[in-house]
């Protein structure tokens, strides 16, 4: 059974040039793009008003940002290299920078991020294929691991991360098709995964830690269980490259984003897509769940057209 989700609202010009990357709080949508401005849009309007800007946030643009899962911390990664942690005020719902890493070499060392679900650790990927992760918590912003890829001039742009819920895993896709999972305590890679041999755009663990889904240049949705660092199936039926990947609060569907302006939702039961929506032919850069509320299931996407639009499950249909 397929299901229906309804265009509740578009945001029309959110940014004025591509927005590349949208997180999702409990009360907010973070949005980010190639201007230095990143904006917070409330979510408690049916509106969706922009309820803060942060001018000159990063001088020549933002390509990451991501939130924790009770939306107390963000960070995000500019093509500067630099990367800035924010924190909000609860009271108030204003965000402010809490800290700034930057790693020595050259400007976008940096280059995708991802935050634990207690927004406790921040793990980066790097050009060079190697994948960082800090402990943001602590004031001084300490490096405790640094993931090797490859041996020296083998290793491959980081072209996306992510923590798992549980906080032991961080997993890295990247430009040669390579899916890396690392084991967060002992500080080693515990899988090299096959499945895709084209870039690696995209990779996000399921809520209870137990699958990663990877998809890229090859238009393939590819699922792997974490117990044994199994291949245990494809999602297919995009027709072009896959830029994000987000699950659903129970992990039973995932949303998923691509250069075609095309979002589906998959079954992950079904093995198959229950839903596609396009509000636009350009590309999708980001697309997010909303955390459940008491409202209807709704997700966001942000791309090329510089707006955000906003779904919400269909019911009484």
């Amino acid at each position: 059974m397929s299901k229906q989700y309804l265009t509740t609202h578009t945001v029309d010009n959110a940014h004025v040039t591509d927005i590349f990357s949208i997180a999702a709080t409990p009360r907010a949508i973070l949005s980010a793009g190639g201007s230095s401005t990143l904006r917070i849009h409330d979510t408690n309007d049916p509106t969706f008003p922009i309820s803060q800007s942060i001018s000159g946030a990063h001088e020549l643009g933002c390509h990451h940002i991501c939130a924790s899962r009770d939306g107390l911390v963000a960070a995000s990664a500019g093509f500067d290299g630099v990367v800035k942690v924010w924190t909000v005020t609860k009271e108030t719902g204003e965000w402010n920078q809490h800290a700034e890493i930057k790693l020595p070499g050259k400007a976008g060392e940096i280059w995708a991020i991802a935050l634990s679900e207690n927004g406790r650790y921040l793990a980066g990927t790097t050009y060079d294929g190697r994948i960082n992760v800090w402990d943001v918590g602590d004031s001084s912003t300490p490096k405790i691991q640094e993931y090797e890829t490859g041996s020296a001039g083998a290793s491959s742009f980081g072209m996306c991360v992510d923590l798992s819920p549980d906080g032991k895993l961080t997993a890295s896709g990247h430009q040669n098709g390579a899916v890396y999972v690392f084991n967060n305590d002992t500080g080693r890679m515990l899988y090299s995964l096959s499945g895709l041999a084209k870039p690696v755009r995209t990779v996000a663990f399921s809520p209870g830690s137990t699958r990663l889904a990877a998809a890229g240049d090859a238009s393939v949705i590819a699922l792997y269980d974490m117990k044994h660092g199994e291949h245990v199936g494809n999602l297919t039926g995009h027709a072009s490259w896959i830029t994000s990947l987000d699950w659903s609060n129970t992990g039973e569907y995932l949303l998923s984003g691509a250069m075609d302006g095309k979002a589906k939702v998959w079954s992950i039961d079904r093995a198959a897509c229950v839903a596609t929506h396009s509000e636009t032919e350009k590309a999708l850069w980001s697309v997010k769940w909303l955390p459940k509320t008491n409202r209807s299931e709704m997700f966001c996407t942000a791309g090329a057209n510089r707006s955000l639009t906003l779904y919400r499950e269909a019911t009484g249909i």
